[in-house]
């Protein structure tokens, strides 16, 4: 396997995943696009000592930019939503 700081890059933490979170216990990270549903469930484990049920992956493309007459394209990436046990919970602010 590889180290956890190549597979998971950062917590999304917005409105919408807030609500998840609340709700269905499901929690998002953004990820290394070659990391595998195993991968992910192994390195959240292990890096946040919680029980995971499910890992589901979405490919993200990358938007088009434009910045005066020259076009460009953000990276593509990797976001996995990530379905927690009953018991199970992450805090990510420690209030």
């Amino acid at each position: 396997m590889k180290p956890l700081h190549q597979i998971l890059n950062r917590p999304l933490i917005t409105e919408k995943t807030s609500l998840q979170k609340d709700a269905n216990r499901v929690v998002v990270f953004e990820v290394a696009r070659t990391a595998n549903k195993i991968e992910i469930k192994q390195a959240i484990q292990k890096a946040l000592n919680v029980k995971v049920k499910n890992v589901n992956t979405v490919q993200v493309a990358g938007k088009k930019k434009r910045v005066g007459t020259n076009l460009g394209k953000r990276s593509n990436w990797k976001k996995a939503y990530v379905t927690l046990e009953e018991g199970s919970d992450v805090d990510f602010f420690g209030v």
